[in-house]
């Protein structure tokens, strides 16, 4: 069994303000982004106090991109996040990430409890939920825009380009639709190259 305790043991810390960009996008991220997938869980995750002393710490590094999800807490991490950004007053500063995707009206990561049978158009990529999902993420988080939203899981059903172009419909919400990934993914008719 190996000892992380024993003084042969260096303390590493990254360098958070080594920055690069996100593919031709024009934003510009640490290497690292600070993942809130754990603020305002109660019982395995960061309470309040926690939470905001791991915000402070990172933009203390040098950290400038922050990653959350409208299902992470039931919207509670979005909404202590929101309030940590307009507390520290760093909006401008931070490259802020949320995504969409899950049903939020039944789902098993509900906190309440609830995740019985929900709002079917309360998840997915098609063009109800993606506007549904953005309204409450952006009111939660306090801002009028966000950086980078990102596609959390493929409906299946949605093809990837109708998905892609409602994010460029909301652009003066979304910095940057999901448009620089690589790849190809499957749609309806044909492959779609991204």
């Amino acid at each position: 069994m190996t000892d992380f305790n024993n003084d042969h043991y260096e303390s590493k810390t990254m360098d958070l303000s080594s920055y690069r960009s996100v593919g031709r996008s024009g934003l510009v991220v640490s290497p690292l982004a600070l993942g809130t997938m754990t603020f305002g869980t109660r019982q395995w995750g960061a309470a309040d106090g926690d939470a905001r002393r791991l915000f402070d710490r990172y933009l203390d590094q040098g950290g400038n991109f922050i990653d959350t999800a409208d299902i992470y807490a039931g919207g509670a991490s979005e909404q202590m996040l929101g309030r940590f950004i307009a507390d520290a007053g760093v909006r401008d500063q931070v490259v802020l990430a949320t995504k969409f995707g899950f049903n939020t009206a039944a789902s098993p990561l509900d906190p309440s409890g609830g995740g019985g049978r929900g709002n079917p158009n309360a998840g997915g990529a098609g063009a109800k939920n993606i506007h549904r999902a953005l309204d409450a993420s952006l009111k939660r988080l306090g801002t009028d825009y966000i950086d980078l939203y990102w596609m959390h899981i493929w409906d299946g059903v949605t093809p990837v380009d109708d998905a892609l172009g409602e994010c460029r419909t909301n652009a003066g919400t979304i910095i940057e639709p999901p448009t620089h990934l690589t790849g190809s993914v499957p749609s309806r008719d044909h492959t779609v190259e991204l």
